[in-house]
């Protein structure tokens, strides 16, 4: 019978289910194996194949993991509060919550119907209050720790939709949902404290086996920088004698700063600017007030700035230098103000070329000359700069720093690049912060006791138009009484990011259904920490930056036992497409087109198209819907496809040609079993060596997350057994290195063969080392370097054997007759070269 994927497949899935087959139990006496996908955003458009490839490394790792014996946890969630939910709630008027049920429920059909092995029992949801309250509740810890604090940040606001948005909804300096040009705005925040932990963000980062990749965003991202401050006072005017502080990683250079600049928005630029500037100056502060800080700070943008007409003085040289004022120097980072040396810094260079501004060489090259017109950036020796000239890079650092410190001008000290993090949103569809601000005492803490604060039920979630949150507009809501003095308190009103529930949602799956604690401690113990966390590299500094500050807020008060929470991260490569895009520029489905090998053409034209690989995306009519290859192929092929198109971490293209391959596999699989006859088995065990050979492939390449090199090594093992036939233990040990990766058609095939229980139940097949060694090898064998036969020997014949063998093959006998050999050369095991003349 042919294998019906539509069958079968509804059919195991329905047994495991009934069986629990994949609820998640710990023994003490097996190891344990977390294995972690990062949790989705549950949007109406559903599940995508670029989830799949993930989700599917890890459920084959899972399988793979429980038949070798371990005890696994692979839970699943949903990432569901956020901007875009409550948008759509806002265009349509459907409450966030429906909507946000409703991808769920499809989210969890799509993930069954591929047969992921989840145990649903551990499910989380974000927007859960059983959920939130204990988001609420690490808030809490934060705050009491002195983590949290409130602070005027500006944000981007846009004018026409009321509302702040995030860089990431910037573009172009306008809002991205209505092309309304953005503004900055100051508003009161809350904000946390990651900064106190910015060192130990760096040092732990020995302690994961991340990528290297990974590993620098977030070290760059954390910036930490060894150098020193240094003082510059104004030269005149109404902020005479004022103090501006730089922080700079090279104070041997001071001589070269031939100009400042502050951001627009320091808190001097008003007394530095000269009633002849005053105009510029306001401008320029208004046109950066346009741009998201992204765009401030981008590299390859034009350098603009406004000088202020205000003077510092050097504390070197006593120079007065220009105090200008550009947009690319942010007053959230640093001291808002940097020294310029335009000779020796890219950036700087730039600008001042633009301006006409002076560059003075303070450092050479030990050797030669620096490259005309370009900024020499790196280390060398001093010149041009006094007590310092002739001083190697290092040296002329240590002694300037030591100047500036005796003197009251500076001191040695280290910065960074990371900032604390602005957690509030001026949204409705997040968590509440469990904050109640009493005009008496200040801003109190809700007990917790009476966490979870919940959002109010309303019918409209337009923004407030004041900047505040929607919840600002519900009274009811909003007035309360302080927990402190009992007086009158209004609630706080900004709500936590869409990042609050993704920080700890990994302990939140160790005992999801703890309604006195956030997690056990014992489950922790038995769990943590993550063995493997799989996702996009999307996420590769902040939610990761985030999660790790959290969880070792949370080692510091006892709640967790690990200095990290991801030990093994990997990320998927991103999944491509080919788009079909005609000479209009438009593109067609490939069900509009015909293939005809690497070309395509308009099956209504006959028009030939342009071919592309590039990212799925609905404008491009290039989107994959798993639900389409689960109907037409089944979810065993889907799994096996995704698997196969190339390395896990690199990009890949998704090309619909390919999948029938994967198809054509499993069919053959399922004919192996189908058609086995025990009575007819081949004799002496013919594929002994290759069965062991596989099994030794197949597992070592699942340790390496390998997989499609694992399913070629299967596909070579069904070759073998399709042409010469197949032994019981031939097909059972087939059947179960398949079973991780096709486990419908694994079951299948198991029940087939007249075995019992699941597949996932049985022992992962051992190999035995011996029989993964060839008793026989094969030598080429060369005369002077051409190709001229091959040998078959036994493996351990010695060398004098080989060399009589080769001498004696019919087509070397040949090549040599008549002349004289000159040297026999044997490379064991490889090649035979014989040298004649």
């Amino acid at each position: 019978m042919a294998y019906e994927h539509r069958t079968v497949e509804p059919k195991w899935q329905k047994r495991w289910q009934e069986a629990q087959l994949h609820k998640t139990s710990f023994d003490p006496k097996k190891p344990k194996f977390y294995a972690l996908d990062m949790f989705p955003y549950p949007s109406g458009a559903g599940l995508h194949v670029g989830h799949c490839e993930g989700y599917t490394a890890t459920d084959i790792l899972t399988r793979w993991k429980r038949m070798q014996g371990w005890n696994v946890l692979h839970p699943m969630g949903w990432d569901a509060f956020g901007l875009p939910a409550e948008n759509y709630a806002i265009k349509t008027g459907i409450h966030p919550r429906i909507t946000t049920e409703r991808a769920v429920s499809n989210f969890r059909r799509q993930i069954d119907s591929v047969g992921f092995a989840y145990d649903w029992d551990r499910e989380v949801n974000t927007t859960d209050p059983k959920y939130f309250k204990w988001t609420q509740w690490i808030f809490l810890q934060l705050y009491r720790k002195g983590l949290a604090y409130e602070s005027v940040m500006p944000i981007n606001w846009c004018p026409s939709c009321k509302t702040g948005l995030a860089n990431e909804e910037v573009s172009g300096g306008k809002c991205e949902r209505c092309g309304t040009q953005v503004e900055r705005k100051d508003l009161r925040q809350w904000v946390l404290r990651i900064t106190a932990y910015a060192d130990r963000l760096l040092e732990d980062l020995a302690e994961v086996d991340w990528p290297e990749s990974t590993l620098a965003m977030q070290r760059n991202w954390i910036g930490r920088s060894e150098g020193a401050e240094v003082i510059f006072r104004v030269a005149e005017g109404p902020a005479a004698n004022a103090e501006l502080r730089v922080f700079t990683t090279r104070p041997d250079t001071l001589s070269g700063a031939t100009y400042m600049v502050l951001a627009p928005e320091h808190a001097l630029v008003e007394k530095l600017t000269t009633p002849e500037q005053r105009q510029a100056v306001a401008d320029y502060q208004a046109a950066a007030r346009r741009k998201s800080d992204l765009e401030r700070t981008e590299l390859s943008k034009e350098k603009t700035g406004a000088f202020t007409g205000g003077y510092a003085l050097n504390p070197v040289n006593g120079q007065r230098i220009p105090i200008w004022i550009a947009d690319y120097v942010l007053a959230t980072y640093g001291t808002g103000a940097i020294m310029a040396v335009p000779a020796h810094d890219e950036r700087d260079h730039a600008f001042a070329v633009k301006f006409g501004l002076p560059i003075q060489q303070v450092v050479r090259p030990v050797s030669g000359d620096a490259e005309p017109g370009k900024p020499f950036t790196e280390d060398g020796v001093a010149v041009n700069s006094g007590e310092l000239d002739g001083l190697p890079t290092a040296e002329a650092k240590r002694k300037i720093t030591a100047q500036l410190e005796a003197k009251g001008l500076g001191k040695k000290t280290v910065s960074y690049r990371l900032r604390d993090w602005v957690f509030s949103r001026q949204r409705y569809w997040g968590e509440p912060i469990p904050i109640v601000h009493c005009a008496q005492c200040g801003p109190v803490p809700v007990p917790e006791s009476e966490l979870p604060v919940l959002l109010p039920e309303v019918e409209r979630y337009e923004p407030s138009g004041t900047g505040e949150s929607p919840l600002a507009t519900i009274p009811s809501w909003l007035e309360t009484r302080c927990p402190k003095c009992g007086g009158a308190g209004r609630r706080e009103t900004n709500t936590m990011p869409q990042w609050a529930g993704s920080c700890w949602y990994y302990l939140r799956y160790l005992d999801p259904a703890n309604a006195q604690e956030p997690w056990s401690r014992e489950a922790e113990k038995q769990w943590m920490n993550v063995d493997l966390y799989v996702g996009g590299a999307e996420h590769a500094v902040l939610h990761l930056l985030y999660a790790r500050f959290w969880h070792k807020v949370l080692f510091d008060l006892g709640w967790v036992t690990t200095k990290e929470p991801f030990k093994k991260l990997r990320h998927q490569g991103t999944v491509l497409a080919y788009t079909y895009q005609d000479a209009m520029g438009r593109y067609h489905e490939l069900s509009a087109v015909e293939l005809r090998g690497d070309d395509a053409y308009l099956k209504s034209t006959g028009e030939k198209l342009s071919v592309q690989v590039e990212k799925m995306a609905k404008s491009k009519m290039n989107g994959v819907n798993p639900d389409d290859v689960v109907a037409e192929y089944g979810a065993d092929v889907l799994r096996l496809y995704e698997m196969f198109m190339g390395e896990f971490e690199l990009p890949k293209p998704w090309d619909p040609r390919a999948i029938e391959g994967c198809s054509r596999f499993l069919r053959r699989v399922w004919r192996l079993a189908e058609e086995f006859d025990a009575g007819k088995q081949p004799e002496n065990d013919p594929h002994q060596r290759l069965r062991h050979k596989t099994i030794k492939r197949v597992t070592n390449d699942l340790e390496r997350m390998q997989f499609n090199t694992a399913i070629a090594a299967m596909m070579e093992y069904v070759n073998a057994l399709t042409s010469q036939g197949a032994t019981r233990e031939d097909l059972l040990t087939l059947i179960k290195l398949v079973g991780p990766f096709a486990p419908h058609l694994g079951d299948e095939a198991w029940e087939k063969l007249g075995s019992s229980g699941f597949l996932v139940q049985q022992a992962w097949p051992a190999h035995d080392e011996a029989l993964t060694i060839d008793a026989v090898i094969t030598y080429a064998v060369q005369v002077n370097g051409k190709l001229r036969g091959s040998l078959e020997v036994e493996r351990n014949a010695a060398e004098a054997t080989v060399r009589e063998q080769a001498l004696a093959l019919p087509n070397v006998a040949r090549q040599v007759e008549g002349k004289t050999v000159k040297k026999v050369i044997v490379v064991p095991g490889k090649i035979v070269n014989i040298v004649v003349a």
